[in-house]
């Protein structure tokens, strides 16, 4: 659900008309970390990896987002760098809202304000559960939690009663949201 479906007709149109659409294909990256932020994008359709990448080198993906989802918020409203990469996994169209009308909207209409606050209330608790996972919980347990949450947000029932997820990763790429290697999920699956 998005940040911006409860709003009164005037409050709708006003951010229609200061959006702007756009659409990436598979690939494409809509945001750097360590870039400064311009606003805040809003998912339409498609789903989006945000991953951010460690002194190391290496890559680890902190959550995949769809359609309501709301990216780069954290770093627009802390005044900091982004702390992580946006690339479009799955074609997606993404609206773009520009930050001072976004800082407007949120000053003009509470609705807004409130919205995405239960937005980011929601956002920091999944963010501590998955802390949590990663060190209570084994790898099978975490790779398990991770087909449910999946399946709750991507699920897609078949005709024969089974759940298709409707998301494509690649092992590495599951790898690094469960926390694991590679091969730890290629002998888990």
């Amino acid at each position: 659900r998005g940040i911006f479906c409860d709003l009164e007709q005037a409050a709708l149109a006003n951010v229609s008309h200061n959006k702007v659409m756009n659409f990436y294909k598979k690939g494409q990256t809509i945001f750097f970390q360590g870039n400064p932020p311009f606003g805040l994008y809003c998912i339409a359709t498609g789903k989006i990896k945000v991953s951010k990448v460690g002194n190391d080198g290496k890559e680890s993906i902190v959550r995949i987002a769809g359609p309501g989802d709301v990216l780069g918020h954290r770093s627009l409203f802390s005044k900091e760098n982004y702390s992580a990469t946006a690339t479009v996994i799955e074609d997606s169209s993404i609206c773009f809202l520009d930050k001072n009308f976004i800082y407007t909207a949120l000053k003009e209409d509470p609705t807004i304000s409130l919205t995405l606050i239960e937005k980011l209330a929601k956002d920091m608790g999944a963010a501590e559960s998955r802390n949590a996972s990663m060190s209570q919980k084994s790898a099978r347990e975490r790779l398990a939690e991770l087909f449910l949450t999946f399946k709750k947000a991507y699920g897609i029932e078949e005709k024969d009663g089974r759940t298709r997820l409707d998301v494509k990763l690649n092992r590495d790429e599951i790898a690094s949201i469960v926390g694991t290697a590679h091969e730890t999920i290629i002998r888990l699956i």
